[in-house]
């Protein structure tokens, strides 16, 4: 199952922070279907949502948001536009409240590999290449 990390940092303070995740919850409800509930706690609150395909919970401290969502296969396809849409739609409401100090999401999910030399191919390029290769060349072999 792919998943998706997000963290924001903010200086909001957990009363405010608690606001802008239950507006977060009421949207992501009325947009996606999604059921809700908030476990409240002294020091930070925790969001737990989930619907057909996704489960995952939003932490919701004075300082930060951690959000972590488990995407079921069907969904797994999109979870770059999903991720994407989570982050939109979580600055928009940092935003609208103050200033958030963005930090990179980390992804489980697989990555593009990236090589530092050139020439260097990921796996499935070099298969790729080496089948299309092979056959113009067995292609070329039978017409002679």
């Amino acid at each position: 199952m792919p998943d998706i990390r997000i963290h924001r940092e903010h200086k909001l303070g957990l009363a405010e922070a608690r606001k802008i995740a239950g507006e977060w919850a009421c949207e992501v409800e009325s947009r996606f279907g999604m059921a809700c509930s908030t476990i409240s706690g002294e020091t930070s609150d925790t969001v737990e949502f989930t619907r057909s395909g996704v489960k995952g919970r939003l932490i919701v401290a004075a300082d930060h948001f951690d959000l972590d969502a488990k995407l079921g296969f069907l969904l797994g396809a999109f979870s770059r536009t999903i991720e994407t849409e989570i982050e939109n739609n979580l600055d928009t409401l940092l935003a609208s409240h103050g200033n958030a100090k963005k930090t990179s999401a980390a992804r489980t999910a697989p990555a593009k590999v990236q090589t530092a030399e050139a020439g260097k191919q990921p796996a499935a390029k070099k298969v790729a290449k080496a089948a299309a290769a092979g056959g113009a060349a067995k292609r070329g072999s039978r017409g002679a």
